[in-house]
C-alpha cells in the first residue's frame, strides 16, 4: 500500500475535517451517555486492529479508513448498512447534507427576506434571479451525488466503463510496463452532471495503488492526464486469464477530491463499486492489446459505469 493513502481521501478537504471534528464529539457522547451501545458495538465487532488514529466504537468511525483493513462489522450488526443502499454516494452523503443545506437554506432565507421587506423593482428581480440559482445549484448538488442502479452485462472478456461520462480517448501504447507488453488507453471525461461513482471494469484482485499529488488543470486539457492529481489502481482479472489492467482516477479544476476504498488484495466482482471523484474529473482505463480483442466503444459515446460495454476478448481455449 502507498505510505500516502492514509484514508480513502488522500487529498484531504473541508468536509473530512468537519467529520472528523464531528467524530471527536460523537465518541464522547457515546462513551458518557450510551455505554450499553459501545460495549454491544464492541461485542460484534470483527476483525484486528485498524490503524485509524482515534477510537472505533462503531462503523462510522472507520469511514475514511476501509482501506486500511482490520475492524469491520458483518451487515446484520452494522445500524448504518442502510447507508449504503440508498440512491446516493455513500461517500457523498456529507457534502450532499452540508452543500444542500447551505444553497438551500440560503435560498429560503433570501426568499424570506425578499417576501418580508417588499422589495420592488430592479432589486426585487435580481433577488428572485439569486433564489432561482440557489435553487439550480442546489439541485445540481443532489443530482451529483445520485447513484443510480446498474445492470451489470454477463460473460467472459466483458471490459465494463469504469466511470460516467464520455468517450473521449483512445490510444495505442506500445509497450506498457505495468500490462508487460501492448495496450490500449481509453480516457472517459466526467461533467459535473455524470455520475461520479467508479465501478470496477471486469472482476479482479486488487494488486497494488499508488497516489500521485498533482495540479487540477481542467480535465479537458490533454495534459491533464499526465499532471493533475491521480490515483491508480493496478488489478488482475482471475484465473485463467490473469490480464493486468490499470484504471486511473484523476481530478478536474473543479473536481479536487479522489475517494478509493481499495486495498492490495480485495477481490471485486465486475460493476462494483470502489470510490468516486468529486465534482468533475476524468477516469482513464488501460488493458492489454490481444489478438481478438474487440472494442465496442468509440469517441463520442456516452457511457454507463458497469453497464455500458467497452471492449471484449476473444474466449481462450
Amino acid at each position: 500500500m502507498d505510505p500516502q493513502l492514509k484514508t480513502i481521501q488522500p487529498g484531504g478537504g473541508i468536509i473530512i475535517n468537519l467529520e472528523m471534528f464531528w467524530g471527536r464529539w460523537r465518541r464522547f457522547w457515546l462513551k458518557t451517555f450510551r455505554r450499553g451501545y459501545v460495549q454491544k458495538m464492541q461485542s460484534t465487532r470483527k476483525g484486528d486492529f485498524n490503524p485509524c488514529p482515534h477510537e472505533v466504537l462503531d462503523p462510522r468511525d472507520l469511514k475514511y479508513y476501509e482501506n486500511q483493513g482490520g475492524y469491520y462489522w458483518d451487515e446484520q450488526d452494522d445500524p448504518f448498512a442502510y447507508r449504503s443502499r440508498l440512491p446516493f454516494a455513500r461517500e457523498g452523503l456529507a457534502e450532499l447534507i452540508v452543500l444542500s443545506t447551505l444553497f438551500f437554506g440560503g435560498m429560503a432565507g433570501l426568499a424570506g427576506l425578499i417576501l418580508s421587506t417588499q422589495v420592488s423593482g430592479i432589486l426585487a428581480i435580481i433577488g428572485w434571479l439569486l433564489v432561482f440559482t440557489l435553487f439550480l445549484f442546489g439541485l445540481e448538488i443532489v443530482w451529483f451525488f445520485r447513484n443510480p442502479r446498474r445492470m451489470i452485462p454477463a460473460g467472459e472478456g466483458v471490459v465494463v466503463s469504469p466511470a460516467d461520462g464520455t468517450f473521449d480517448t483512445i490510444e495505442e501504447i506500445e509497450h506498457h510496463e505495468y500490462i508487460g507488453g501492448s495496450a490500449i488507453e481509453i480516457g472517459i471525461f466526467l461533467s459535473i452532471f455524470n455520475v461520479h461513482i467508479n465501478r470496477m471494469p471486469v472482476a479482479g484482485k486488487i494488486i497494488k495503488l499508488t497516489y500521485r499529488p498533482g495540479k487540477c488543470l481542467n480535465a479537458l486539457r490533454p495534459e491533464s492526464t499526465r499532471e493533475n492529481e491521480r490515483l491508480e489502481i493496478y488489478l488482475q482479472t482471475p484465473t485463467p486469464t490473469l490480464r493486468p489492467m490499470l484504471v486511473q482516477q484523476i481530478t478536474g479544476a473543479i473536481a479536487r477530491r479522489i475517494v478509493c476504498r481499495l486495498k492490495p488484495g480485495d477481490e471485486l466482482p465486475k460493476g462494483a463499486q470502489f470510490g468516486m471523484i468529486k465534482l468533475g474529473s476524468r477516469t482513464v482505463i488501460v488493458f492489454p492489446k490481444e489478438a481478438g480483442l474487440e472494442i465496442l466503444a468509440k469517441p463520442g459515446d456516452k457511457l454507463k459505469a458497469g453497464s455500458s460495454i467497452l471492449a471484449k476478448y476473444a474466449a481462450r481455449d
